[in-house]
């Protein structure tokens, strides 16, 4: 049986993934459309540095941002200067982090999909009065719906998994930043390999219920489309 700091962390993570996944879809978007349209000299530098998290280890990732979120340093000690609590080693610096190490896993799905996009609509709509938010919300969005969906489920899943970059910035800290990676970790270090099985599998569950649903959504819409 799950005890009551499973059903902790559990929350907690959902919790976690859920902001991320909001913030990232605010983030992502604009900075994808900058990316697949700029043709300016600093492009390459910005993807480098979107990229940076599919290559770096994610504890390097960590240390860097516990080092910037400690109060002996700028962004760390101006969130001081509003809060009582430090940036390191809370909640709100695990959101943070988390949103930093899962933005490729959101922005280069939407940079393919707004790279291979027929300019021909767009052109189409600006001829018909559309203005700009229009066309996003009425051309751009529909048509791209499915690389939307994977770039959220890409951003979520990759969240609720993450392990080294959290155990970094939050610690394990029960209620506050121990989420379901860290406390699994915990029951195997501590040989509890019952609670570590349930875990696990509520993990593999959950994500490949997810890839179902996600898969079976374009699936559908794909025969939709063939179908039209």
């Amino acid at each position: 049986m799950l005890s009551a700091g499973d059903y902790q962390a559990i929350w907690l993570t959902l919790k976690l993934a859920s902001l991320t996944t909001l913030l990232l879809m605010i983030i992502a978007p604009p900075l994808a459309w900058w990316l697949a349209r700029s043709q300016t000299k600093i492009r390459p530098l910005i993807e480098s540095l979107v990229a940076l998290p599919l290559v770096l280890p994610p504890t390097v990732l960590g240390f860097y941002l516990l080092i910037a979120f400690s109060p002996e340093h700028f962004l760390g000690e101006w969130w001081l200067s509003f809060n009582d609590t430090s940036l390191a080693f809370s909640f709100t610096g695990l959101v943070i982090a988390s949103v930093i190490y899962s933005l490729p896993f959101v922005v280069q799905p939407l940079q393919s999909a707004f790279v291979h996009l027929d300019k021909s609509y767009l052109e189409v709509s600006a001829t018909l009065g559309y203005g700009k938010y229009e066309r996003l919300y009425k051309i751009i969005f529909p048509m791209l719906l499915p690389s939307f969906i994977i770039a959220g489920a890409l951003g979520f899943a990759h969240t609720i998994g993450e392990f080294g970059v959290v155990l970094m910035i939050g610690g394990n800290i029960p209620g506050e930043t121990q989420v379901l990676s860290i406390l699994l970790f915990d029951h195997v270090e501590s040989l509890q390999y019952s609670a570590a099985h349930q875990l696990s599998f509520i993990l593999l569950a959950f994500s490949t219920s997810l890839l179902v649903v996600i898969y079976g959504f374009l699936q559908k819409r794909q025969q939709r489309v063939l179908n039209a």
